[in-house]
């Protein structure tokens, strides 16, 4: 592009120039400066392909997006999302140099309607014209012969006016003076309207020149109004193209908010595990720290149940020796205690007798000598009820 065979406009031209003739509506008002400078916004640039796509060929938008099918290309609906996007130029300069060049094509291609609609203005007035002379001809041949029936009729009216001429030499003078006046008219008339016809025929010539002429301005308006047929075709097809486009970048669109929502989730999910991976951590280090704890208690309580052990150890052997003792001292006191019966035994025996042998001698001290005895075995019973509760209380 270093050798242009055109201007390259400036950004505020290109802008003005679009915003005119090629974008409409909420496009045209939207469309700025900084669309294009520092950096051009490839939305914006693709817009402005597609418009003018769709304003010489009737490219339809969603026609961008598919890929041709000469193309051997597995799967091409796989393609046809990115399609559109790669014949954009991203850079500042190349993308001004392009949309100059269209706007040079487009200036041209309206001076060139412009001189087609003028040719065509002319050709419909020659038209006109060959229309205006073909009935004037028509008219003056029809005079023509008029004239000549007029003339045949003139010379059968001299041929019998000489057959009933009277011979008078100032009369035959004056008719043939009117006559040739007639025939002098005439032949003027003859002469004008040969002149009128030769005139004619070469306006007709002219007007052959012209048709031929006409005919290739014709062919060339039917060739322009094919082209321009075809042109719609294509602006059709650019339409359709171009709302399948704007169809598939909502679905990108779509798609690209799916996706920031999804990465986003996906990250709200991570650092929620991360977060529970550390909260597992620590209850992980604090459930360990407690076990640790617990088992320096049990080990604790384990030392103390083993030192508790040895003195229930001890304690039973005292209690083991204690009872021993309290064993030998009850075996010891029922022996004595037997011993103390058998002396009570006697004892008692021997004050039964010396009560016996006092009551011999004292009769009227006791009124019954029977029951005196009795109460001794209590007694006695007694003694040894006290000394075994004695023995017992020692254990």
């Amino acid at each position: 592009m270093t050798e242009n065979t055109f201007p390259v406009y400036t950004a505020e031209a290109i802008v003005t120039f679009y915003r005119a003739e090629v974008l409409t509506g909420q496009e045209a008002k939207h469309f700025t400066k900084s669309d294009l400078t520092p950096a051009p916004k490839p939305e914006t640039v693709q817009t402005l392909y597609m418009r003018v796509l769709h304003l010489l060929y009737r490219f339809r938008p969603e026609c961008h997006s598919m890929v041709p099918l000469l193309e051997n290309i597995q799967y091409p609906v796989y393609h046809e999302g990115a399609t559109a996007i790669m014949s954009v130029y991203m850079q500042k300069q190349k993308t001004l140099t392009i949309l100059s060049a269209i706007m040079n094509f487009l200036h041209f291609r309206k001076q060139r309607m412009d001189v087609v609609l003028e040719k065509q203005a002319k050709f419909n007035v020659k038209n006109d014209c060959i229309a205006e002379w073909k009935t004037k001809i028509a008219e003056k041949s029809q005079k023509l012969a008029q004239l000549k029936v007029d003339v045949s009729n003139l010379k059968e009216d001299i041929g019998r006016l000489k057959s009933q001429i009277v011979e008078s030499p100032e009369e035959l003078k004056s008719q043939m003076e009117k006559m040739r006046e007639n025939v002098k008219n005439i032949k003027n008339s003859i002469k004008e309207t040969d002149e009128r016809v030769v005139e004619l025929q070469n306006m007709v010539q002219s007007v052959t020149h012209t048709e031929a002429e006409i005919q290739q301005m014709l062919n060339l308006l039917q060739d322009l109004e094919s082209s321009m047929n075809n042109t719609k075709q294509r602006q059709e097809t650019l339409q359709e193209l171009t709302a399948q486009y704007e169809k598939k970048q909502k679905e990108l669109k779509n798609l690209c908010v799916e996706e920031a929502q999804v990465k986003r989730a996906q990250g709200m999910k991570l650092d929620k595990e991360s977060k529970q991976n550390i909260r597992r951590q620590m209850k992980k280090e604090m459930k360990e720290q407690h076990v640790q704890d617990v088992l320096g208690q049990c080990n604790q309580i384990h030392q103390k149940r083993e030192e508790m052990a040895d003195r229930i150890q001890e304690i039973s052997r005292e209690t083991q020796q204690l009872k021993a003792k309290i064993q030998s001292l009850r075996d010891v006191c029922s022996k004595e205690t037997e011993k103390a019966q058998v002396r009570l035994g006697r004892f008692c025996s021997t004050v039964q007798h010396f009560k016996w042998f006092q009551s011999r001698s004292e009769p009227n001290v006791f009124p019954s000598s029977v029951s005196r005895p009795c109460t001794t075995p209590c007694r006695l019973q007694w003694m040894t009820y006290t000394e075994e509760s004695r023995c017992t209380s020692w254990t």
